[in-house]
């Protein structure tokens, strides 16, 4: 017989997540809404952690879509998830917050090379980096009002969040 104790497993943190989801499900209440947004808008962001957008818009649950990726970049995923948001699902206003210090600021198209030496198959998407941000907001809108999957591109609007300050600064599409 062993003098051992029983080894205990470690908590991941996805199991943290889990657990906190069991103390959020307890006190949940089905709101009573349906996926189209209240506020009629789809907001494309960066993954950036630093980041939270509903509090930084003043926004509620249920209020808007959100779509988030590496960037906050206009891909063809991203015209996908706001095709599907303005067509099936009501939205007309498009949102685009791209931020300081972010991480595609540091890194080149050579990543998909690298990564290609690494597992032996490049990938299929580009890296989407970019050296001014400015100019990422602006692609990235022209990427949504020339979509011809979006009928609603009237109401198209670019910011950069400055992560130390927390404020949104507009960007002008023709600048």
């Amino acid at each position: 017989m062993s003098t051992h104790a029983p080894r205990l497993a470690r908590q991941t943190v996805t199991d943290r997540l889990v657990e906190s989801n069991r103390a959020y499900a307890a006190g949940f209440a089905d709101p009573g809404m349906d996926a189209r947004p209240v506020l009629q808008v789809a907001v494309v962001a960066c993954m950036d952690a630093r980041i939270d957008l509903h509090a930084a818009l003043g926004l509620e649950l249920g209020d808007c879509h959100t779509v988030r990726n590496a960037g906050g970049v206009v891909t063809d995923d991203t015209i996908r998830s706001l095709t599907i948001s303005q067509r099936a699902l009501g939205t007309r206003s498009v949102v685009l917050i791209h931020h300081t210090g972010c991480g595609l600021q540091t890194l080149t198209e050579d990543f998909r090379h690298e990564l290609e030496l690494e597992v032996g198959q490049r990938p299929a998407w580009a890296v989407e980096a970019f050296r001014d941000v400015d100019q990422d907001v602006r692609q990235s809108m022209q990427r949504v009002r020339t979509s011809p999957f979006l009928p609603h591109t009237d109401d198209v609007r670019g910011f950069v969040f400055d992560v130390t300050t927390g404020l949104l600064r507009e960007i002008d599409p023709r600048a």
